[in-house]
Order: C-alpha cells, then sequence, then structure tokens
C-alpha cells in the first residue's frame, strides 16, 4: 500500500494507526481500485450516504463513479472535531480532538464560499434549533466568518438570521446572532418554545458560520 500510495512504509504505519493520509495519497490508491470513501469512513462507497461530496449529484449519471474513477484532487478533506455545539445551554469541550474526516467537492465548497482550510465539522447537540438543525446533526463551519454581526438588520430583510458557532462566556453553542443594543448580541433559536437571549458583545466569541448541516434519521 505504501508503494501504491507512493509514500514511505513509515507514513502507511501511521496511516492504519488512524493519522489522516494526504489527498495524494488517496487520488494513487484510489487509481488503483482503493475504496477511499470506505478508507475515510468505514462505509462501503456502494451505500448512499446524501450530503457526503463522493455522492453528490452528477449530471447525466445514475449512479456515483467507480471508487477507482475518483479524482481525489477534486475534493477537500475536512476534519471532524469531538466537540458538540449545544443549541441549549452551551457544553465545554475539554477534550477536542479530530475524530474523522469527510470529503467534499472543492467547487460545492467553493459554491458555498467556504475555504477548506477554514472548514471543520462538528455535531449539534439540543433541540433549541429544531426544526432546522436537530440533535446529533453534522455541521460544516466556515471558520473565516468569524465577526458578529455588528449592525442591526434591516426591517425589509425578511431573511433568517445567520447561524454561528460561537463561544458564550466559554461554552461551545449554535444559535442565530444579530446585533442588537449597541454592545449587545441578541442569541436566538428556531426552536418557538426557547427564548431569545442577549448578551453583551464581549461575552461572546464566533468560531464560525454554519453554512451547511446534515441530518441523520435514527428513528
Amino acid at each position: 500500500m505504501a508503494d501504491l500510495g507512493g509514500v514511505s512504509k513509515g507514513s502507511q504505519i501511521l496511516y492504519e494507526k488512524g493519522n489522516a493520509p494526504t489527498a495524494d495519497y488517496l487520488a494513487n490508491v484510489a487509481t488503483a481500485g482503493a475504496d477511499v470513501l470506505y478508507i475515510l469512513t468505514g462505509v462501503r462507497s456502494e451505500v448512499s450516504m446524501p450530503g457526503l461530496a463522493i455522492h453528490s449529484s452528477y449530471p447525466g449519471r445514475a449512479q456515483p463513479p467507480a471508487p477507482g474513477s475518483i479524482d481525489m484532487q477534486e475534493y477537500a478533506i475536512i476534519p471532524v472535531h469531538r466537540a458538540t455545539l449545544a443549541a441549549g445551554n452551551g457544553d465545554a469541550n475539554d477534550d477536542d480532538q479530530v475524530i474523522d474526516h469527510v470529503a467534499f467537492r472543492r467547487s460545492w465548497l467553493q459554491g458555498l464560499g467556504v475555504s477548506p482550510a477554514a472548514a471543520v465539522i462538528a455535531r449539534a447537540r439540543g433541540d433549541s434549533m429544531w426544526p432546522t438543525i436537530r440533535d446529533g446533526d453534522a455541521v460544516l463551519i466556515d471558520r473565516r466568518a468569524a465577526e458578529a454581526p455588528a449592525r442591526p438588520p434591516d426591517p425589509a430583510d425578511q431573511r433568517p438570521a445567520p447561524i454561528y458557532a460561537l463561544l458564550d462566556d466559554g461554552a461551545a453553542r449554535i444559535k442565530r446572532v444579530v446585533a442588537a443594543a449597541p454592545g449587545t448580541l441578541a442569541l436566538l433559536s428556531d426552536n418557538p418554545a426557547t427564548n431569545p437571549e442577549v448578551r453583551p458583545a464581549t461575552s461572546v466569541s464566533i468560531i464560525g458560520r454554519v453554512m451547511w448541516w446534515g441530518h441523520t434519521n435514527r428513528e
């Protein structure tokens, strides 16, 4: 596998211990017929997984391309963090480690305006952002968008406020954020049973804007 991937035996050993392989390595082993989706996620590529870029729509094709035909240079490998973002009261996340990786098409990320180098994935916890984001959903965060809104929204703008991952007095949360009175921010939830919260802007640190979320049906 080291020879196929064009890496040293030591690098191959590290990959098999759980270190993230490089895009060049994945492209090389995919050319040799390896199932790259299985390597990254533990799920065979024949299984449909909406939301994974490898299974995004391919115009004119009824099925995703065969694993050996995938050009991994077209994909960005985004880290999945152990951290959770509470839709409710906040999570401490003392042990924030990268526990997995997911491949997204670079062109798809570009369409969202997200730089692969600034993208991370975490999990939402709680139901205060229901029905938009549910407990356990994966959320894609753009860390470049790390500034809180500076001005209140235009009353004529009927679009929902953007969703952010944030630290509220050190606790990780996920909320819609809007500027309120000078020096304050309003944290809004989509669940009508959850009341808006007002915070001093100095107590809120924006991690990044939530650009995409994926729901797994566990019913």
